[in-house]
């Protein structure tokens, strides 16, 4: 991205893909009444840009812009779950986007007034 023409340009060649991961909610298997009566909450969800990661985070790459999912899968489907495996498809899985959720991510911010307390950044787009 170059930040004083607000534009981006292509620099160098494409990142190689990262290994495929999908976070399944900790409050897993649980029924529709279940999740409709409590705030579905990601905050354990975590994100990493280190490609060798083994702790099971989701590996992005910086300077992507990424649109995060939702899989509401029904119960019989569960038994092929795997953060490692693509979600399953067909009749018993049904897939949200929310345009509002995508962000690019960075590593490091150009202003020097940012301060952050931590080494990887989401910047809704």
């Amino acid at each position: 991205y170059v930040y004083h023409s607000s534009k981006w340009m292509v620099a160098g060649n494409a990142d190689s893909p990262v290994p495929p991961r999908v976070y399944i909610h900790p409050d897993s298997l649980a029924s529709g009444d279940t999740w409709m009566r409590q705030v579905v909450s990601f905050d354990k969800l975590k994100l990493t840009n280190n490609e060798l990661d083994d702790q099971g985070h989701i590996i992005l790459h910086s300077m992507h812009k990424y649109q995060p999912r939702v899989h509401v899968i029904r119960k019989d489907f569960s038994s092929d779950l795997s953060p490692t495996k693509p979600v399953p498809s067909g009749d018993g899985v049904k897939t949200f986007n929310f345009p509002e959720t995508v962000f690019t991510t960075v590593t490091a911010y150009q202003n020097q007034q940012v301060s952050p307390s931590c080494s990887f950044y989401l910047v809704p787009s």
